[in-house]
């Protein structure tokens, strides 16, 4: 297959890739952050989560970030709202579009978010049903659909079942989320078919994490299979508290460079995006995980 003419990023820095952080990070620093994604040609930038502060301490200010950050025209800001408590503080906040939170695992659903699947599906089916007629937008996640820190491989069927659950109840998109980021390109390719047969292929995205390196070579494979819709977090943020070692979602930077040297079109400068990438590694004190990042600064001092 021909590459296609453009790819939408979706931007998970601000939430993906900072709810781990040992640090807070000062909330005016996220809404700095989500101001200058909003700089760089992006479309949709996921800015937080309205999630119990017990357990992501990291995002307890998420209405004082959707308060402050300053949202321009044509860019969606979608939060993650993982119950209908969160889904109410989430529009009560001024979101108009939210995401929840499923697994292909059953092990890792009662860890991530401590209820079965089917009971995940459940709590997600009230919220989905309240989004709809207020007109809100909701994306469905599935993690753990190439691999499970628990379980090991996960079979595309088992993908395949609960991203037409969410797809059944009105999720908008599914994202399909390499959590630990053990997955190659075979085994993505299988996975997407799979699940493409019980879900339109316009409806999904991959969310691949690069631990073992191989996030773009899962993300070229699925590309030409029709997936047109890519998660990544600015400077290669983020990780999963379940699997040691996992060095967070595919740089966005890196997906950016690799796109847009096939001649795809993604709407993102590229230039802006690695300043904003440094921009927030210099808050927390390292250096972007992003190569492409690295390379350019060192190329252009």
């Amino acid at each position: 297959m021909a590459a296609p003419d453009s790819v939408t990023l979706v931007e998970m820095g601000a939430r993906d890739g900072l709810q781990n952080e040992p640090r807070t990070v000062p909330t005016e620093v996220k809404i700095a952050l989500i101001d200058r994604l909003s700089a760089t040609g992006l479309t949709v930038i996921e800015a937080t989560s309205f999630v119990s502060p017990k357990r992501v301490p990291q995002l307890a200010d998420a209405a004082d970030v959707m308060e402050g950050i300053t949202r321009k025209q044509g860019i969606r800001y979608p939060v993650l709202t993982p119950n209908m408590k969160g889904f109410d503080a989430a529009v009560a906040a001024g979101a108009d579009e939210v995401a929840v939170f499923g697994a292909a695992s059953e092990t890792f659903s009662r860890h991530n978010i401590n209820c079965s699947i089917t009971e995940s599906l459940e709590r997600f089916r009230p919220l989905c049903e309240a989004a709809a007629v207020r007109g809100v937008r909701v994306r469905g996640y599935v993690s753990c659909v190439l691999g499970c820190p628990y379980e090991g491989d996960i079979a595309p069927v088992a993908v395949a079942r609960v991203a037409r659950a969410l797809f059944d109840m009105g999720c908008a998109e599914i994202s399909l989320g390499d959590t630990i980021g053990v997955g190659t390109p075979k085994r993505a390719r299988e996975m997407v078919e799979a699940v493409a047969a019980e879900v339109p292929i316009e409806r999904l995205a991959a969310h691949f994490h690069d631990t073992y390196g191989q996030a773009l070579a899962n993300l070229l494979a699925v590309l030409e299979l029709g997936v047109r819709v890519i998660d990544g977090s600015v400077a290669g943020l983020g990780g999963c508290p379940y699997a040691p070692g996992a060095s967070g979602n595919v740089a966005t930077e890196d997906v950016a460079y690799m796109l847009h040297g096939m001649g795809v079109a993604t709407g993102v400068d590229l230039d802006a995006l690695v300043e904003t990438g440094w921009f927030i590694c210099d808050a927390l004190g390292r250096e972007p995980a992003s190569k492409v990042s690295r390379a350019l600064r060192a190329k252009h001092g």
